[in-house]
């Protein structure tokens, strides 16, 4: 992707700090997105993402962290609708993969857990993602890693904020 500088350079400037800055944000961003891309079709490939879709990878990522969550717990932690996550739920309960279990905080919120099935289907799918990321970014330092997914994490929290604040 041409950098965002050289195809916006001196068109009007008035604080070149802020506009680098702006660009560079915006480059990030874009970039961003089209390695989104690029990954979601290397995951369609290779079978990280199945029939049921890429979200079920990171529904169940959720719930092996975190534990038992509900889910509108799980769809706020999304840019996706509690409706989206519902029909997910439904169909990875339909594999039994996940199960819907009482919530002791509220009657009618159940929580939803992985299921023996669900967790070690989450361990394959988690072991396929880390061996096809140790073959990536060998020139590469860790550090510089680290940091870049602090950055984007940081611009990701950023963008939340805005979008709730939009409504």
């Amino acid at each position: 992707m041409a950098s965002a500088r050289h195809r916006t350079e001196g068109v009007g400037r008035t604080d070149p700090v802020a506009d680098g800055k702006a660009e560079a944000i915006t480059e990030l961003m874009l970039e961003v997105a089209q390695c989104f891309f690029r990954i979601r079709a290397l995951g369609q490939k290779t079978g990280l993402i199945t029939s049921w879709g890429g979200g079920a990878f990171g529904f169940m990522r959720s719930l092996a962290l975190l534990g038992p969550l509900t889910v509108p717990q799980i769809a706020q932690m999304r840019p996706t609708s509690r409706q989206r996550m519902q029909r997910l739920a439904d169909e990875l309960a339909a594999d039994g993969l996940v199960e819907f279990v009482g919530n002791p905080k509220h009657r009618r919120s159940k929580l939803v857990q992985l299921t023996r099935k669900g967790a070690a289907r989450y361990g394959e799918l988690n072991a396929q993602l880390m061996a096809i990321a140790s073959t990536m970014g060998v020139a590469l330092d860790e550090a510089d890693i680290r940091k870049t997914a602090e950055v984007v994490r940081q611009l990701s929290n950023d963008v939340k904020v805005r979008s709730e604040r939009l409504g």
